[in-house]
């Protein structure tokens, strides 16, 4: 089988317990105004311009296509995406099999997985049958039968709630939030663990009545172990540029360290439980 791919992140320690590697799969259903990945949004092979690297010698014309990535002598052309077999990504993974111990191992993250399910729940059982943990990120926007796919080779899931608004949710991402609130009802039946996570992003959801409906929701669900409230950075906003698109959420407001901890005693307050 084959999947697209446009990263591999080692020694990552956000993406579940221990220390992982993180896969992150091309496309993803939602087109979040702060997004951080965007080169996960589309599911195809793209070509990035890093101009600041670019020396000017014409090489491609002014015109770059991905033929042209490998010719560009300053490496300022670089393909992002790539077409992966089963077969090399296990090898891939199983590199690192030594920094695994102690609770670590791989997560599938995006863009959005599911929408690769059938070859992320391929390396799932791969995984395992190599005695290794697994945890899949997602946003949640998918058909519940796409999460059936994975939930035999899946340890523990990392799901988004970004907010309870369906309006409010399709202004922000391009989608309302109908399938992600139900699909956390029906992934939490399953009793398989649940760690949500949840960006607060100012001037979007960093109400203290935005975030006390996300805990009520979240507090309803039966098997979510933890939750972590991620402050919104910066660190995509160059890469918007690099693959031509408009990074069309700007602001400099960071969250404050006194509202921070407000919204965690919210979450405390319903017995849910926070992460790192």
């Amino acid at each position: 089988m084959e999947g697209t791919i446009f990263d591999i992140q080692r020694f990552s320690v956000h993406d579940g317990p221990g220390i992982r590697t993180t896969v992150f799969m091309k496309g993803c259903p939602l087109s979040c105004l702060w997004c951080h990945n965007p080169e996960g949004l589309s599911n195809k092979i793209q070509l990035q311009y890093f101009k600041n690297d670019c020396i000017g010698c014409k090489r491609c014309g002014n015109q770059p296509a991905l033929a042209d990535a490998v010719r560009c002598p300053a490496e300022a052309l670089k393909v992002c995406g790539k077409i992966i077999t089963d077969a090399e990504l296990l090898d891939e993974l199983l590199k690192d099999g030594m920094f695994y111990s102690n609770g670590g191992g791989v997560t599938f993250s995006g863009g959005e997985c599911l929408m690769q399910a059938d070859f992320v729940a391929h390396m799932l059982r791969l995984l395992k049958e190599n005695g290794i943990s697994t945890v899949v990120d997602t946003s949640g926007c998918a058909d519940f039968k796409e999460f059936e796919k994975l939930l035999d080779g899946c340890d523990l899931f990392l799901y988004d709630i970004k907010m309870t608004d369906s309006a409010k949710h399709k202004l922000f991402t391009g989608a309302d939030n109908r399938i992600i609130l139900e699909n956390a009802k029906l992934l939490s039946e399953t009793g398989k663990p649940i760690w949500i996570r949840t960006p607060i992003i100012p001037d979007v959801n960093d109400t203290e009545d935005e975030i006390t409906k996300i805990a009520d929701f979240i507090a309803g669900l039966k098997s979510v172990e933890q939750a972590t409230l991620m402050p919104y950075h910066t660190l995509g906003k160059s890469k918007y540029e690099t693959l031509g698109l408009e990074c069309r959420y700007n602001t400099d407001k960071q969250l404050s360290r006194e509202q921070l901890e407000l919204f965690k005693r919210i979450f405390t307050q319903k017995n849910i439980k926070i992460g790192g």
